[in-house]
């Protein structure tokens, strides 16, 4: 075989990356001759990715719900790996910012459209059935959606509307005690902590609390308001904030109000949900008001946030009933 030019420059190029770093080449050499060739399979851990499926029942489609929720989670991971890239930047540019965005905002659209798989996916009575064998565990417990949150804006914004105008100049301590998801999962009758919302703080509340004080002056929001500051063309960041707001805020909270409808809807008195949350004021936006970006929506569109969306739902689902 002849050594061609180009391989002999590939050849110096090493020799002088790996005698910078004070290492051999041949011994890197000898390791490419050893190596096995790398599969696909290898690669992305595929045969253990397709053994992370673990029913508690028979019913077949519990592996429906596990293995969709898993997709999920990496594509929550997906969101944070671009969160992380926009808040340690050292030289943010709107440039950059806009791409990042359309990166998320391209997994929450892929997100959104793919919960139909939990609409209208499952078997209803198999559902009712093996969803009692999870509690106390919850969709509520995704520690990655809670971080996507203190990602996107300042953490006023996650304040429990009744709270925000009262905490708006607080400390992250303060304000952190009242975030709203924390007034999701109390039980209905007396208020007080569920489990899962106890297993939830336990895990999670240290992390939470040191992102949100870690992200105060990265966090979306606070990065906005430096681009503008700065002077730089926001009009495409404005774009794919909103964008986000309504997928996070409006567009993937009903997606879950949609599924709620569909398998926990009940007369007289509806199902409540394995955390035991109260899905029906816990879940539509028109109630919580959720909005990271208020600085970007019309004070109409605030007020009617969500409201339509929510309309629509409830009367396709008891049409269809």
């Amino acid at each position: 075989m002849e050594i061609t030019v180009e391989i002999t420059d590939r050849l110096y190029k090493l020799e002088e990356k790996f005698a910078a770093m004070g290492q051999d080449i041949n011994a890197y050499l000898d390791g490419l001759l050893y190596a096995d060739y790398l599969t696909y399979w290898d690669y992305i851990h595929l045969d253990t990715l397709l053994s992370l499926q673990s029913p508690k029942t028979s019913f077949p489609d519990e592996e429906i719900f596990i293995m969709y929720h898993q997709i999920t989670e990496l594509y929550f991971k997906l969101t944070l790996h671009e969160c992380k890239q926009i808040a340690e930047h050292p030289a943010l540019t709107s440039y950059f910012f806009v791409s990042r965005l359309k990166r998320i905002n391209a997994y929450f659209t892929a997100l959104v459209s793919s919960f139909d798989i939990m609409v209208d996916g499952m078997d209803k009575s198999q559902f009712l059935k093996f969803r009692m064998s999870l509690l106390p565990a919850s969709g509520f417990q995704s520690g990655q959606y809670r971080m996507i949150e203190i990602y996107a804006t300042d953490l006023i914004r996650l304040v429990d509307k009744s709270k925000r105008e009262e905490l708006k100049d607080a400390t992250v301590d303060e304000q952190f005690e009242y975030l709203y998801w924390k007034f999701g999962a109390s039980e209905l009758a007396t208020g007080k902590q569920t489990l899962t919302l106890q297993q939830f703080i336990r895990k999670y509340a240290k992390q939470f609390l040191q992102l949100a004080k870690d992200n105060t002056e990265t966090n979306f929001a606070a990065i906005y308001r430096k681009l503008v500051e700065q002077g730089e063309d926001v009009k495409l960041v404005e774009d794919e904030l909103r964008k986000l707001d309504l997928f996070v805020n409006v567009e993937w909270p009903l997606s879950h109000y949609k599924s709620a409808v569909r398998y926990l809807e009940k007369d007289p008195q509806d199902i409540a949900a394995t955390g035991g949350t109260n899905w029906q004021k816990y879940l539509p936006p028109r109630f919580q008001k959720r909005i990271f970006f208020p600085f970007l929506w019309t004070e109409e569109q605030i007020e009617e946030w969500g409201k339509t969306w929510v309309m629509n739902v409830l009367k396709t689902y008891k049409i269809s009933k």
